[in-house]
């Protein structure tokens, strides 16, 4: 069940950034550094998503002084593999022209984002580099998860900017609104997943 709930998390997460891509109005910082990378290099922003995350796993076995998390590498190759399949399958259908709809892809972007990271953090599996690196922080500053999610897409939105990544209303939105759904849901899919996992341990706990 576990393993389940991990893929849908990430399921859902990526369908979320795939709306804020073909928004046309600004993604994430992450996600905008990513497509800028595969827009002035090349490689699709899947590939992308993999490589950056080699790079972070470094940063983070830096400031905790641990070894390197590798497991993390899962999380981020999945998680690429599933960016470029729904931008592949999106292409084809979802293309806003209106400003309101616009408005309303990326909407239902942000919120899939908030709710599919919050789904899979919670399975303690292999957090994606980036997520680690937000609960790295976290701890460090002794804040919340709002603070070091808005200092992290600060950080990104620097790289992405001079990458021409794709920046814009959406961007700024995230930066203030994407630290903020996140830590709405972690409450709620804490409180149903630990139920359901919790669950299945004891069960196989007795078995055993």
């Amino acid at each position: 069940m576990k393993y389940i709930v991990y893929i849908l998390g990430i399921a859902i997460l990526t369908f979320g950034i795939s709306f804020t891509i073909r928004s046309d109005i600004g993604t994430s910082p992450f996600d905008a550094l990513l497509v800028g990378l595969s827009m002035r290099i090349g490689l699709t922003v899947g590939s992308w998503e993999i490589i950056l995350a080699v790079i972070l796993i470094t940063c983070n076995a830096l400031l905790t002084k641990q070894k390197p998390e590798i497991v993390g590498l899962l999380t981020a190759f999945i998680t690429g593999i599933f960016i470029d399949i729904w931008l592949f399958i999106m292409d084809s259908f979802l293309t806003p022209e209106l400003w309101y709809s616009k408005g309303v892809c990326f909407t239902i972007g942000l919120v899939l984002i908030g709710l599919g990271t919050a789904i899979y953090l919670h399975t303690n599996i292999a957090p994606i580099p980036v997520d680690r690196l937000t609960l790295i922080i976290q701890e460090l500053t002794n804040t919340n998860m709002f603070f070091a999610r808005t200092f992290i897409y600060l950080l990104f939105l620097i790289l992405a900017v001079l990458l021409n990544g794709p920046i814009g209303i959406g961007t700024l939105l995230t930066v203030c609104l994407g630290g903020m759904v996140l830590q709405f849901f972690m409450p709620y899919t804490e409180k149903t997943l630990n139920h359901y996992i919790k669950s299945e341990d004891q069960q196989h706990s007795e078995k055993i």
